[in-house]
């Protein structure tokens, strides 16, 4: 792989600080690496941009034919940066001091981000390992194909924390209504076999083979015409959306808002602030004491 973009140069050189660009040897795939592994790459205003930007790349190359999308480290994405939200250190987080200024900020830069990256005209596949929880999981199923590896797993416990879990349900769509209820409700993990079981996952593969795998099937997509390539993307995601996706989707966005803003969700802000995600996983893991080298789920 190079380290360039479109005309040329270094990720650094093209002003990402967060995540890298890539484009394989002979340009066709795009590799975005996420690298804030310091925090389970969790989502944080600055690499919800990046990915943007890095998607501003992949769009504006002609020849680039699929985006994969990757992280640093142990962990795919643990979820939305809390910390960042919490201590209000960046103008977005600042603004969610009221209902009108929270609905904004997850229309801008959550549900406007994850349709951009769901509608990209481009093939995307996701390479995930490790954690890949609440937004992490959203993030990732925004992506035409999941490659995992053998270590990954999949979660979305925050409904003990935060009421109606994070801004676009995928799970009724990527699991079934039954499943989606289990996995929700009973804040219950799914490995990567049995992720790739229910039709989470298309490929789980060893860790060590991971990029690899992911490259590979990158190879495969690129070999179709580009304009193929966006058809039979948008047919298929149009016959899902009149399936009733992209409705229920925005229904849930909106359901998220007021349930966010309760008494009941307010109360346990500070309990998530504080941690109290590790005493959901505690819970989880039938009263544990939560390893502190593994990331909490973030909603």
């Amino acid at each position: 792989m190079t380290s360039s973009g479109p005309g040329s140069g270094s990720s650094g050189s093209l002003g990402f600080r967060v995540l890298s660009y890539e484009l394989d040897g002979d340009g066709t795939v795009a590799i975005i690496t996420m690298r804030r592994p310091q925090a389970a790459n969790a989502l944080n205003a600055q690499l919800i941009d990046e990915i943007d930007g890095a998607l501003d790349l992949a769009e504006a190359d002609d020849d680039v034919r699929v985006v994969v999308l990757a992280a640093e480290g142990r962990h795919f994405c643990a979820g939305h940066d809390l910390k960042e939200l919490f201590e209000a250190t960046e103008p977005w987080a600042a603004m969610r001091s009221t209902a009108e200024g929270k609905l904004h900020h997850e229309q801008v830069m959550y549900w406007d981000r994850c349709i951009r990256l769901h509608d990209f005209a481009k093939p995307t596949i996701a390479a995930v390992q490790g954690a890949c929880s609440a937004a992490g999981l959203m993030l990732a199923c925004m992506c035409d194909l999941i490659v995992a590896a053998d270590d990954a797993r999949f979660s979305n416990p925050v409904l003990r924390m935060s009421g109606a879990g994070v801004e676009l349900l995928v799970e009724p769509w990527e699991l079934g209504a039954r499943k989606a209820k289990e996995f929700l409700l009973c804040a219950e993990t799914f490995e990567a076999g049995e992720a790739e079981r229910l039709g989470l996952v298309n490929q789980v593969v060893p860790r060590a083979e991971l990029t690899d795998a992911a490259m590979t099937m990158a190879a495969k997509v690129a070999l179709v015409p580009p304009v193929t390539a966006q058809a039979v993307k948008e047919s298929i995601n149009a016959t899902v959306d009149r399936m009733g996706q992209r409705d229920s989707w925005r229904h849930h966005f909106m359901v998220h808002q007021f349930v966010s803003n309760t008494d009941t969700a307010l109360g346990l802000a500070a309990d998530r602030a504080a941690g109290g995600m590790d005493r959901v996983r505690q819970e989880q893991a039938g009263g544990a004491v939560a390893n502190p080298a593994d990331p909490s789920p973030r909603p």
